[in-house]
Parts: structure tokens; sequence; C-alpha cells
């Protein structure tokens, strides 16, 4: 009688899923860093060609009174906006980063007068605002304009009385970011204001969830961490699921405690939108409108006045200085849902990239005759390389076809012929140095944000 014989591997011999997850991460970004030196030498050349195109382009104005203007997220694209919508304009700009970033592309602008780096706020407080405070001095600061990070506009807010001393600071007071930043307590002042927002509840613990009576609610509910979350936030879980077995399973998955407490929000089902504003004592003096989702990566200006209302009601109760982004649903109803806000740059101010304004809409003084929004032939702004990698997902000809008329329509929110450096910079050095020191890790990540500049991980910042 034959007998069977069962052949296993030894259990050493066999990958842990650790180690399956870094040789899986060591392939996609040695893969990456491939398709970008693929890139690089038509990067390269459309460069070259704009550096020879220079001498032609059109210079910088005169300013009457040319200030100094320190620009902080010198790794996102809208501090590069920033600064290249100040140096138009006849001021000098002096762009600061955190340590991590020292390989900011954006530091060779045309519009960077001197670049610098400093601790990050979150370890070292102390050390980030001295840093802050040297460079204000040194350089004679007149304004401090912070291109926030979720985490850094808090510390930035800590900041502003120490730095007031020898310049202007626009940005909110300490207790104004910290309400902003609360997608709860945002929108109970926004309800206190009779400010349309979305049923919200603070969540602390898993039981909260597990045990709400759903079946009093007529929409779904969707759970949201009140401290930013990188990745997290593009799950859209709706509750309840089909079971409470399931419904306890996602809720307990979720990294939620009284230390790190959540927001459940009533789900509007509706058109997302997202905008800009830039406010002086309750004044709205600049604001864009876009259309919206959970990874953004195109703006196109829209005429929204609802929208536009909202915000300027809001910012004159307050009465606000400083940036300010939120994010809206319009329900079919056409009411407009404030579900979130951000007391930061958006990236929307992108689509001011030829609007001669901009400046002085951040350090005039004097009210404008109305809020100014994006030029009427302004295009569309959207990231190349982010659209070459939708190339991917195409599967048909008519998705073939969107994704041309984007291209053609729009314009590229790095690149500029008068300042072309950061469009080879930012790609071949600053990201292909992120994926090197990544590689070196071998830590994983989820995606290339190349609009904020950085590599997308779980717990990054």
């Amino acid at each position: 009688m034959a007998q069977s014989i069962s052949l296993s591997l030894p259990q050493s011999t066999t990958p842990s899923k650790g180690v399956r997850i870094k040789i899986a991460a060591l392939f996609k970004t040695i893969g990456t860093l491939t398709l970008l030196l693929i890139a690089l030498p038509l990067n390269a050349l459309i460069v070259l060609i704009s550096l020879m195109c220079r001498p032609f382009t059109k210079k910088p104005a005169v300013a009457a009174h040319p200030q100094n203007i320190l620009v902080s997220g010198g790794k996102m694209t809208k501090a590069l906006q920033l600064a290249r919508s100040f140096h138009a304009a006849g001021h000098r700009v002096i762009l600061i980063e955190g340590h991590k970033y020292w390989l900011s592309g954006h530091r060779f602008s045309n519009a960077v007068s001197r670049f610098y780096t400093v601790p990050a706020p979150q370890d070292d407080p102390e050390g980030y605002t001295q840093a802050l405070l040297e460079i204000v001095k040194r350089e004679k600061i007149d304004v401090y304009v912070p291109v926030c990070s979720p985490v850094a506009s808090y510390y930035d807010s800590l900041a502003k009385s120490a730095l007031s001393e020898y310049c202007e600071v626009f940005h909110f007071d300490a207790d104004i970011t910290k309400m902003l930043d609360d997608k709860f307590a945002f929108t109970d002042q926004a309800r206190s204001l009779g400010l349309s927002v979305p049923k919200s509840f603070k969540i602390t613990d898993p039981e909260q969830v597990i045990n709400f009576d759903f079946s009093q609610e007529t929409r779904k509910y969707i759970l949201k961490s009140i401290s930013y979350d990188s990745v997290r936030r593009l799950n859209l879980t709706k509750l309840p699921c089909d079971t409470p077995e399931e419904t306890a399973a996602f809720v307990k998955s979720l990294p939620i405690s009284p230390e790190k407490p959540w927001i459940m929000q009533e789900f509007i089902p509706g058109k997302e939108l997202c905008t800009h504003s830039t406010v002086r004592d309750g004044e709205l003096r600049l604001h864009c409108c876009s259309n919206s989702s959970a990874f953004q990566i195109n703006y196109e200006n829209v005429e929204n006045p609802q929208i536009q209302e909202w915000v300027q009601r809001f910012v004159k109760r307050l009465r606000l200085t400083g940036q300010i982004s939120l994010d809206f649903i319009q329900a079919e109803d056409g009411t407009a849902y404030a579900i979130e806000c951000n007391p930061r740059t958006h990236s929307a101010i992108t689509m001011f990239y030829n609007h001669p304004g901009v400046a002085e809409a951040y350090l005039g003084k004097t009210p404008l005759a109305a809020p100014l929004e994006p030029l009427a032939d302004s295009k569309p702004t959207y990231w190349i390389y982010h659209e070459i990698w939708r190339l991917t997902g195409i599967r048909s000809g008519q998705q073939l076809q969107t994704w041309f008329e984007r291209l053609v329509r729009g314009t590229d929110a790095i690149y500029r012929l008068d300042d072309p450096i950061p469009f080879l910079t930012l790609h071949h050095w600053q990201i292909t140095l992120l994926l090197l020191q990544n590689l070196q890790q071998l830590k994983g990540w989820v995606k290339i944000d190349f609009n904020i500049g950085k590599l997308v991980e779980l717990g990054g910042d």
C-alpha cells in the first residue's frame, strides 16, 4: 500500500507578512523610480527650452513699498504659488520648510530669495518658534504668511504672539485655529450662527456608534477623525453597515479614543465643493470655489453665490484674519452644507496663477469693492504627473478623450515658462530623494502627492 507523504517547508523559510510587505514596497519604489528616470530627459528638455525663452518673459513689477514676505510650507505647490504671486508684485520672498523637506524643489524658484529649514513643530514647539523668530529678525520680515500643513497650523498660531512684535502674522489666534480645525467644534460654531451644517456627534468610544439608534435617522452617517489622518480621511464607509456585526467590526478597527476623538457626521448626498478664502478683519478679500473630491488634484473655478454668501457670513461674524478653506456638500434641493473647515491655505489658490491682485489681497489694508476671484481666462489647474498616472486607469475611448480634453483646457500648476526649474526639481529631486530615503528604510507608502510634495504614508505627516 502506497503511503502518501506530505512535504512542507520549514516555517523559517516562509516569508512573514512583514517581509512580504517590505518586498512589495521595495518593488513599488524601484518601479516608480524607474518611471521617473524615464521621464527625466523629456522634463529636462522642456525646462532647458523654457530657460532659453526666459529673456522674453514678463518681468516682476516694481512695488511702491516692497516688503519681505516669509512663506512656510515650501514643499507644497500652494506655497510656490503664493511665492510667485508676491514676487510678481515686486516683493521679496523667503521660503521655509521642516528639516525633513530640506530637499524642497521649490527652493530653486525664481520667486524665492532665500530658503531655510526649521524643526518640526510637533516635535519641538519652542525650537520651531525660536527658528521662525531668528529668520524673521535676520531677513527683516514684514509679513509672515503660513502655508500650513494640518499639523503646523496650530503651532503657527502659538508662535504668533512671539513673532507679532517684529512682523505681521497673517494667521488666526490659537483659540480660533483650534476651533476651526476641530470638525465637531466648527460645525457647532457654524450652527450657532444659523449656517447650514450636517447633524454631527462627537465620538470618543466605539460603543457610542455601536449603541447608536440609527433607526430614527433618515440619512446614513460617516466617521471622520477630528485630527488629520492623511490615509483614513478617504474612507467614507456608510453607517450603519448591512449588519450590526459589520458595523461593530468597522468601528472597532478605527483608533477612536478620548485622546483621539472622531466625528460621526450625517452623510448628505450631493455635489462636493471646496473653497479657499483670504480674509482680513472679517472682510472676504479673495475667494474661489471648485468642484471637489476626496483626493483633489484638479481645480476649476465655479460660481456659487450661495457658498460665497455662507463664507462671507461666517468670516464676518467672527472677524477672522487669515486663510480659511471649507468643504461643502450641495444637496439636491440646492442647500449648501459646510462639512469641514481647515484654517490654512487651500491648493485651490493655484487657480490665481495669472491674477495680478493676489499680493494686494493679502497685504493691503484698504477694503476691496468685491472679493478677488480667478480671472475669467484662467485655465483649470492640474498636476501633469498625476494625469499621466491616470492613464493607467483608462478603459475606454471616451475616458481617453476626457483625459486629453482636460490637459488641453487646463494648465500644469507647477510649470511656468518664466519659472520652469521647480517643474524639474519637484519631480526629479524632491520626490526622487524621498523615494530613495524610503527605499533605504524599506518603508511602505500609499501614494505620491505631487501637489503636497510628499509620499503619503500610514502614520505620516
